[in-house]
C-alpha cells in the first residue's frame, strides 16, 4: 500500500521517517520477490531445456549403443559398422589441440595479467584475442586451409589439431587473465617480501591460487572442440576408413554426425544419434572427473 505525502507530512517527524522506512522496506521487499521469482522462472527453464536434450539423446542414442560401436570402423549402409576410427580420431585430434593451444594460451594470459597490464602491446593482444573468441569457427577452418592444407596438397589430421588448437588459445587467455587477476595483490607482495623472484610468485602462488578457474577454461575449450564440425570440414576432412596418421585425412565424431544425420539410411542416421550421444557424456565425464580431482581436501 503506497504512502501518499500528505498523510506523511502530517504526522510529526520521528513518525514521519518510519512511515517513509516502511514504506520504502515494503517495496523493495517486492521488488526482491519478483526478481527472485524471475531468476528460479529462468533457472527452471534452464533445466528443462538441458534436460530435455539429455533425455532426448539418451532415448534416441542409447537404442544404438553396442561392443560393435566401439569395436568396428564406419563400414557401407546395412553392414553394421561402428564409430571406432571417428571415436580415434576425436580423442587424438581433440587432445592434441588441447596440448598445443593450452600452453599458449596459459602463457599469453599471464603475460596480460602479470606483465603487459595496459601496455600497447597487451591491448592489442587482448583485441586480437577477443576477435578469435567471438569469431565463427568456419573462419579458423579456412585460414588453416590456405596455411596448413592447400600448400601441401591434401587435408590431414594434423591440420584439424592445428584449427582446433586456435580455437582452444583465445578460451584459455581469457579465463587465465580474469583469474589471475582476482588474486589480490596482498599475496603477491607477501611472496616478493620473502625474497621470491616473480616468475616463483606465478608459477608457485599464482596459478596455485587461480587453478580451479584455469582449469574450468581448459575444460570450456575442450567442451567446445569436442564438437566442432566446420573448422574440420576444410581440414582433416573425415575418414571412413581407420587410419591414425596425422599426414592422412582423419575421421571425427562431429563429422560422423554431420554426415550421418542427413542420410537416408536408418542404421546411419543411429549412428549420428550415438555419436551425438558418445560427445555429449565424454564431455561431461571429463567435468565430473575434473571436478572431483580438484575438489578442495580438509
Amino acid at each position: 500500500m503506497s504512502v501518499s505525502p500528505s498523510s506523511i507530512s502530517a504526522v510529526p517527524g520521528p513518525a514521519k521517517d518510519i512511515r517513509i522506512s516502511q514504506a520504502l522496506g515494503r517495496r523493495r521487499y517486492r521488488i526482491n520477490i519478483m526478481v527472485k521469482t524471475l531468476c528460479v522462472l529462468a533457472t527452471l527453464l534452464g533445466m528443462v531445456l538441458l534436460g530435455s536434450i539429455l533425455l532426448t539423446l539418451v532415448w534416441r542414442g542409447a537404442a544404438g549403443l553396442s561392443l560393435s560401436v566401439f569395436t568396428t570402423v564406419t563400414k557401407p549402409p546395412g553392414s553394421g559398422g561402428g564409430l571406432l576410427n571417428a571415436i580415434v580420431g576425436t580423442l587424438i585430434q581433440t587432445l592434441i589441440g588441447t596440448a598445443v593451444g593450452t600452453p599458449i594460451g596459459l602463457m599469453v594470459g599471464t603475460y596480460l595479467a602479470e606483465y603487459g597490464h595496459n601496455s600497447l602491446l597487451a591491448n592489442a593482444v587482448r583485441f586480437v584475442s577477443d576477435v578469435l573468441l567471438s569469431a565463427p569457427s568456419i573462419l579458423i577452418g579456412l585460414f588453416v586451409y590456405q596455411l596448413a592444407v592447400e600448400p601441401f596438397g591434401g587435408f590431414s589430421g594434423a591440420a584439424g589439431c592445428i584449427a582446433l588448437a586456435i580455437l582452444v588459445i583465445p578460451i584459455v587467455v581469457r579465463t587465465t587473465e580474469d583469474m589471475l587477476r582476482l588474486i589480490t595483490p596482498s599475496l603477491r607482495e607477501a611472496a616478493i617480501g620473502l625474497g621470491a623472484p616473480k616468475w616463483k610468485v606465478i608459477v608457485l602462488i599464482c596459478y596455485r591460487a587461480a587453478k580451479d578457474g584455469i582449469v574450468t577454461g581448459v575444460l570450456l575449450a575442450v567442451a567446445r572442440i569436442a564438437g566442432e564440425t566446420a573448422p574440420l570440414l576444410f581440414t582433416s576432412l573425415g575418414n571412413l576408413n581407420w587410419s591414425i596418421s596425422l599426414s592422412q585425412p582423419m575421421a571425427s565424431l562431429p563429422l560422423a554426425i554431420y554426415q550421418y544425420a542427413g542420410s537416408a539410411f536408418d542404421d546411419w542416421v543411429q549412428l549420428a544419434w550415438v555419436g551425438a550421444l558418445l560427445i555429449t557424456f565424454g564431455v561431461l565425464a571429463i567435468n565430473i572427473v575434473a571436478r572431483l580431482v580438484l575438489r578442495p581436501r580438509k
